[in-house]
């Protein structure tokens, strides 16, 4: 079992290696438009502290974003008004990036021309940690084979799809610690800690939401498990559990309000415009765009362990998480069918959470009795 543990370790590093060696030889400027805005708000955060959540294109008055257009021959570089990934906001008279701020203020902790290489590479090490501790919490063989598989692609997926995007990376960080906590609240019965490892799981994808707006809908599937679980068991511990996780969930999003109220006019305004608003609508196009993607690949896989355990175990611990997961995927696999842009990365958080919460929770990373595994599924 040792041996087989580091043969698996290794080939995690080898990918975590090749992942740090592809990244390193990757350019900022990419010619893609949404790059540039993220590293503009980063660029506010460098130069005006917590006001540089403040995204008016007037701001651009040291020519920031506008010699970066330049250099990618965008040809109306020097037209404030005709900015690209930006949103005219007439009742402020402002211009100002559609983005939530997260992924900006993330990259302005690096040093300005070097902030998404070790952005990536730091999403590549919490990847490779969370896979690495999978491992070791493995006590079998067979679990030991599909902690260092899942963990070989979720490595690798650091690097494909997830550079589509900046907002992907601390994306996929979230989810890999979310998944854990996840799964940890299901495999404890202690009151106590149940409820902070519930307002933990609400702050970090709370907090999620201003990497990636679409990231609210992660939230979905855990509001409605606390609430017909406290409809079922009507005690004070699932009442509690509910409550911890929607508070610390609103306290997470408290940057993308903020954000909204300064750019928007309303922490309820948003600050996208065009397509990205349109009202849902089943599109035959999309949803084929997503059949024949990867995400479709990892959907299925989240769906077919989920009810794999719920088939096997829907009353044990385990059972309660996918239970969980199943519930979430159904409402972001719906929504996302929905909307009418499909991109090569919108349901690969949803994916990661669910996986990395279903992967420890098949290891169950904190043990389950046999009392846990008789006992009726609840979450008091």
């Amino acid at each position: 079992m040792k041996l087989l543990r580091i043969i698996c370790g290794l080939g995690l590093l080898a990918i975590l290696a090749s992942n740090i060696w592809s990244i390193s030889r990757w350019h900022e400027s990419r010619g893609v438009y949404d790059d540039l805005c993220y590293l503009r708000q980063a660029h506010l955060f460098q130069r005006f502290g917590l006001n540089g959540i403040d995204t008016d294109i007037s701001r651009d008055d040291d020519r920031y974003f506008a010699n970066k257009l330049k250099e990618i021959g965008y040809p109306e570089w020097n037209n404030p008004a005709r900015s690209p990934c930006h949103t005219p906001m007439p009742a402020l008279n402002k211009n100002v990036i559609q983005y939530p701020p997260g992924t900006g203020f993330v990259l302005a902790a690096f040093p300005a021309g070097f902030q998404v290489i070790p952005l990536f590479v730091l999403a590549s090490l919490v990847a490779f940690g969370f896979a690495l501790l999978a491992l070791l919490r493995a006590s079998t063989i067979p679990l030991v084979l599909l902690a260092a598989l899942f963990g070989d692609l979720a490595v690798y997926l650091m690097i494909n799809p997830t550079k589509a995007s900046y907002s992907m990376a601390p994306t996929m960080m979230v989810c890999a610690l979310a998944g854990y906590l996840s799964a940890r609240l299901f495999a404890t019965g202690a009151g106590r800690q149940r409820l902070v490892l519930a307002a933990l799981i609400g702050l970090l994808i709370g907090l999620s939401v201003s990497f990636r707006l679409p990231n609210v809908v992660l939230a979905a599937g855990y509001g409605v498990f606390f609430l017909v679980a406290f409809v079922i068991a009507r005690n004070r511990q699932t009442f509690l559990e509910g409550l911890g996780f929607g508070i610390a969930f609103l306290i997470g999003l408290a940057p993308t309000l903020a954000a909204h109220a300064v750019n928007a006019g309303s922490p309820f305004a948003t600050t996208y415009g065009g397509i990205d608003v349109a009202p849902p609508e089943l599109n035959t196009a999309v949803v084929l765009s997503y059949v024949a993607d990867l995400q479709f690949v990892l959907l299925v896989i989240a769906g077919a362990w989920s009810t794999l355990i719920l088939r096997f175990g829907y009353r044990s611990r385990a059972g309660q998480a996918a239970l969980l997961v199943t519930v979430n995927l159904a409402f972001n696999i719906v929504f996302f069918m929905s909307h009418p842009v499909f991109t090569p990365y919108y349901t690969v958080p949803i994916s990661m959470l669910s996986l990395w919460t279903l992967l420890f929770a098949t290891l169950k990373p904190y043990g389950e009795t046999a009392a846990d595994k008789s006992a009726p599924a609840t979450t008091g």
